[in-house]
């Protein structure tokens, strides 16, 4: 049996943080993991830019209610699951996910949570569990599952390498040049293929 693991920012929907940084006007906050393999120094950076310009979860809220998938990304989700098991493997929050993951049609995720004062300013995070992604990958296994897994980041290519096949999708170029053994594509059509050939 296999379960397959996405990555959700990136794959399925655009970058928050991203997306963020527009609406905000903060263009250090386009900053991901993407460009930096540190999640945690990642997130406390980002939560001190927040403190400097007094944004919280609500201002992020806002944006993230109108971000909509990627074109395709549903219909690409649906075959998928009719298929087999699909997890989304991401390092958001619930707060931030929820709303995406409805428009997605409620896929299973499995992510992390923010720690919110009352006036809504984001004072900290709880990761799942350490290196999450490739932790949970490696519980699937432990069970039983083959696991293959897409993502287009850093903090993909864990879970990527752990299973029986792994795929990048829409990455960056010096994440390509630096895994050229990864197959890469830019297509839900084609990443849909290539996973039917190893399921």
């Amino acid at each position: 049996m296999t379960v397959v693991c996405l990555d959700m920012e990136g794959v399925l929907v655009p970058e928050i943080w991203i997306a963020f940084s527009e609406a905000s006007g903060i263009p250090e906050l386009r900053r991901t993991t993407r460009d930096e393999p540190d999640y945690d120094k990642l997130m406390k950076w980002r939560l001190g830019v927040l403190r400097e310009h007094g944004l919280g979860l609500p201002e992020i809220g806002r944006v993230i209610s109108g971000i909509d998938p990627y074109p395709g990304a549903r219909e690409f989700l649906d075959e998928l699951r009719e298929l087999t098991q699909v997890i989304v493997l991401s390092d958001t929050f619930t707060q931030f996910a929820a709303p995406l993951i409805k428009k997605l049609g409620m896929p299973t995720i499995f992510c992390n949570t923010l720690e919110v004062a009352p006036d809504g300013a984001i004072t900290g995070y709880r990761m799942r569990t350490a290196q999450s992604k490739l932790s949970t990958v490696r519980a699937l296994q432990s069970i039983g599952f083959d696991t293959v897994a897409a993502g287009d980041s850093y903090n993909d290519l864990a879970m990527i390498r752990a299973g029986k096949a792994g795929f990048l999708f829409r990455s960056t170029e010096k994440i390509r040049r630096d895994n050229p053994d990864l197959r890469e594509f830019t297509e839900y059509g084609d990443l849909l293929a290539a996973i039917k050939e190893v399921i």
